[in-house]
């Protein structure tokens, strides 16, 4: 393990000596959280809902109109009495002027304003609520991406010291067989394995570029195929999680039960919004009307009518087919979807926080017991290849020897990253996973 992780700071300091960036958990997580387009759609969203929670979109203000207009008419008249006399006239133009300044304002309505404001209240913060979902969500996969990268490395370093050994055993097979204590058959047996171990360590490099693609798309870099290396060379499972705290912590900070109870509090007021259609509506209206007419016939050139008028409307719906019952009836049944889809989510929420926290604490033992198997394959490895060096071993009892040695590295590697899956998952649960940024 002591030379894995100085190969790591080898090739990290070779990065750093290459231009090659080196970013940090947070630092990834940062650039993700400012440019992941994703997270740019949901704050567009959430600056929606906080751009309509005014007291105007509630209507609590009134409103205030204007208007104008010009026009005229051009008339032919032929005009005959009784007495036989005809008069006509053509091409009469007469015009018309109006201008209306008009103020609504709804005193009252049922309390449906206040209820409609509380309403835009509650979506603006439910728009915050999903914003912080997503920004949770893409937080726990950068994440996962940043460790998986971090294994794919370990795993590509790890190959490469399987095809060192098999380099090294080479070697011993071909001065064997130069001194004549050796076989053209283990030669070839030795190079058919490091042929093979070529070739893995060939497609794992494959799998480390797709790793940090992927993370790079997280992080939506401008360069998906951008060249860097990570702070970190180890995965480092934090061992100290309890059950009990992190169960109050989902219970409270969850933002899934978040939103659900969010949820049912605007089914509350779209249910009291249209309860208030029951009640009476008062409405206040007063306007300035403006007419100026003009003629060129007739006892008048022009007239002009100016003044102010007012009103007060009362109202009150006492029938409309049964459909204001109706309303209220399902507005009623929403309020318990919602509260029984809030339930459905806390169930659910509760199995997933017991089912990973038992992997979790069974995957913390799995690594306590990969690391004694690793402690134990690299001693075994140490004497058989010593062993083979004097003759007291075949190649195949080597190359098994080998493969459990490289089999328990990657075994660790394995139950390390998915323990550390296990605890961004508990933490994303509990609503504490920007505890890593």
């Amino acid at each position: 393990m002591k030379s894995l992780h100085l190969s790591f700071f080898l090739l990290s300091f070779a990065a750093v000596l290459n231009g090659q960036p080196v970013y940090s958990l947070q630092e990834c997580i940062g650039m993700g959280l400012e440019r992941n387009f994703s997270i740019l759609i949901a704050r567009n969203n959430e600056a929606i809902t906080q751009n309509n929670f005014t007291i105007g979109n509630a209507g609590f203000l009134p409103s205030f109109d204007i208007s104008g207009r010009h026009g005229g008419t051009i008339n032919n008249t032929n005009s005959v009495t009784h007495d036989g006399q005809r008069t006509s006239s053509s091409g009469v133009h007469n015009t018309t002027t109006t201008g209306n300044a008009t103020l609504g304002w709804t005193i009252f309505n049922g309390f449906s304003v206040r209820n409609s404001y509380n309403r835009l209240n509650e979506l603006q913060q439910l728009g915050s609520l999903n914003s912080q979902l997503q920004i949770e969500n893409l937080v726990s996969r950068i994440i996962s991406g940043y460790y998986n990268y971090i294994r794919q490395i370990n795993t590509l370093n790890n190959m490469i010291y399987a095809l060192s050994l098999s380099r090294e055993r080479l070697r011993i097979d071909n001065e064997r067989y130069i001194l004549g204590s050796g076989s053209r058959l283990m030669v070839l047996q030795s190079q058919v394995y490091l042929n093979a171990d070529s070739s893995s360590l060939s497609r794992q490099y494959e799998v480390v570029r797709t790793a940090r693609i992927n993370l790079n798309e997280l992080m939506a870099a401008s360069d998906l195929g951008e060249m860097f290396f990570t702070a970190d060379s180890s995965i480092i499972v934090d061992d100290q999680l309890l059950y009990e705290k992190l169960y109050e912590q989902t219970l409270v900070n969850n933002t899934s039960l978040l939103i659900a109870s969010k949820n049912i509090t605007i089914s509350e007021y779209d249910y009291r919004i249209i309860t208030a259609r029951s009640y009476p509506y008062v409405n206040l209206t007063t306007g300035y009307n403006y007419n100026h007419f003009t003629y060129q016939s007739g006892n008048n050139r022009s007239q002009t009518v100016d003044g102010l008028n007012y009103g007060v409307s009362l109202g009150f719906n006492i029938f409309n087919g049964f459909n204001h019952r109706r309303n209220i009836a399902n507005s009623s049944i929403e309020i318990q979807t919602r509260e029984l889809r809030y339930l459905e989510i806390e169930q659910g929420i509760k199995a997933d926080l017991l089912s990973i926290y038992n992997a979790y604490s069974n995957n913390l033992r799995l690594i306590r017991l990969e690391e004694q198997n690793l402690e134990t394959a690299t001693e075994n490895l140490d004497i058989a290849l010593e062993r083979y060096k004097l003759g007291n071993l075949s190649g195949l009892e080597l190359r098994e020897v080998q493969k459990s040695f490289l089999d328990a590295k990657d075994r660790l590697l394995a139950i390390q990253y998915q323990s550390k899956l296990a605890e961004i998952s508990l933490r994303l649960i509990s609503g504490a996973i920007m505890e890593y940024y």
